[in-house]
């Protein structure tokens, strides 16, 4: 199934986290945190004004970005975990 988000709404697919510590220690998957950064999978077309006028969003198909722990809406498609959210609740694009 595809998803093509609306107005300024992207969605993010989570980037995995490191479950080993630096000395070793294996982290249990219900002790970990959520990690706050993952890829743009699918932007929408941008916001309109009050014009009627359509900004593009700042970010691509493909960007890395970092996100709050509990930002977006979790949706499961194709056994696949993704976050829908607005643009405004990303933080910034991690460069590469």
């Amino acid at each position: 199934m595809k998803l093509r988000p609306l107005a300024d709404r992207v969605i993010v697919k989570r980037l995995e986290q490191e479950t080993k510590t630096a000395s070793g220690i294996v982290i249990p998957d219900n002790a970990a945190e959520k990690p706050d950064q993952g890829e743009v999978l699918a932007v929408g077309p941008g916001k309109t004004n009050d014009k009627g006028e359509t900004k593009a969003l700042s970010v691509q198909v493909g960007d890395r970005v970092l996100f709050g722990k509990y930002s977006g809406q979790t949706v499961k498609i194709d056994g696949d975990e993704l976050l829908v959210m607005k643009e405004d609740d990303l933080f910034a694009v991690v460069a590469r």
